[in-house]
């Protein structure tokens, strides 16, 4: 039988070639071709010469960023090629839903060589912003609120420090800066509703750094997208919302084995395939943890089965 081709797309900012090639040494049935990120380019240019150049397998070798970028360009090229990630970077945040070894180059390689792959859908976040519209690929989950104000809060010497711990060191800073505002929020059935919240996530998957689970429904092979809105106000509020995400949709939900996120005064969980949000003010949108900039009008959708992941 023919070598699979493999195109490895890696961020030289994580890890060293050297140390990527040593991870696959021995690996039999397999030829290797190698691409450069940049800062010009975070992986989508690099994901499209791996497939010109005959790649049946991209392996995203990087951060979240550069799993974002690769998975972006294979969604949007409708490429008949597998995903392959080597979760290098603080985040990892798709990896961690899909139980891909972290930080662990050669266990990463090992998983996808002897793996299936399987089916993963594709979020998409179109973001109007200075008369533009920006279209952004997300993997795991995309919106605004205290998630976006942590990451542009979080200091970025600490977090190569600290890691997932440093966005942690953020949170008062991201709570404070997160206040509600007036939404408009229209789901795929056309239905409208009005919301005044600080926080709105809309994801693929549900699980951040530190195990912590926000859409506990959230399944990243199941054609939807799960909603979440926090609109907690006062020291009443976030005891609400911290009850109804640690107990109500953690700890009962594991005893009880519940089988759909259950709602509050402070916060509401829903499903839906597609949401266009309108914002009385500017806010900080962030994908994948990137933060895109700021913005008064999105709308998101899925694609489902988009990626074929390893």
């Amino acid at each position: 039988m023919s070598p699979v081709q493999v195109g490895i797309v890696w961020n030289p900012s994580k890890s060293e070639r050297e140390e990527l090639e040593a991870a696959i040494t021995g690996a039999e049935g397999f030829r290797f071709s190698w691409f450069e990120t940049t800062k010009e380019d975070p992986g989508q240019g690099a994901a499209r010469q791996a497939i010109e150049a005959g790649a049946e397998l991209v392996v995203a070798a990087g951060g979240d960023g550069t799993v974002r970028a690769v998975a972006e360009h294979l969604a949007e090229a409708g490429a008949q090629v597998e995903l392959g990630i080597v979760p290098l970077g603080t985040g990892n945040l798709l990896a961690r839903n899909l139980g891909i070894p972290l930080n662990d180059p050669a266990a990463a390689f090992e998983r996808m060589f002897s793996a299936e792959g399987r089916p993963v859908d594709v979020g998409w976040i179109d973001v109007a912003s200075d008369g533009d519209t920006q279209r952004h690929a997300f993997t795991v989950m995309a919106g605004f609120g205290i998630d976006a104000h942590m990451i542009t809060e979080t200091d970025d010497d600490l977090k190569e420090k600290a890691g997932w711990l440093a966005y942690v060191e953020s949170l008062g800073r991201a709570v404070s800066a997160s206040e509600v505002i007036d939404l408009e929020l229209t789901d795929a059935d056309g239905d409208a509703v009005h919301e005044r919240a600080h926080t709105l996530l809309v994801g693929n998957c549900g699980v951040l750094q530190g195990g912590i689970t926000l859409l506990p429904d959230a399944e990243p092979d199941d054609g939807e997208l799960d909603v979440l809105v926090l609109r907690a106000e006062g020291l009443g509020g976030w005891l609400d919302s911290l009850r109804n995400l640690v107990w109500d949709n953690g700890l009962k939900r594991l005893i009880a084995q519940g089988e759909r996120a259950e709602s509050s005064h402070s916060t509401s969980h829903w499903r839906t395939t597609g949401l266009s949000v309108t914002l009385a003010e500017p806010r900080v949108i962030e994908v994948d943890g990137d933060d895109i900039g700021e913005s008064t009008r999105l709308t998101v959708s899925i694609q489902p089965g988009a990626l074929r992941v390893r």
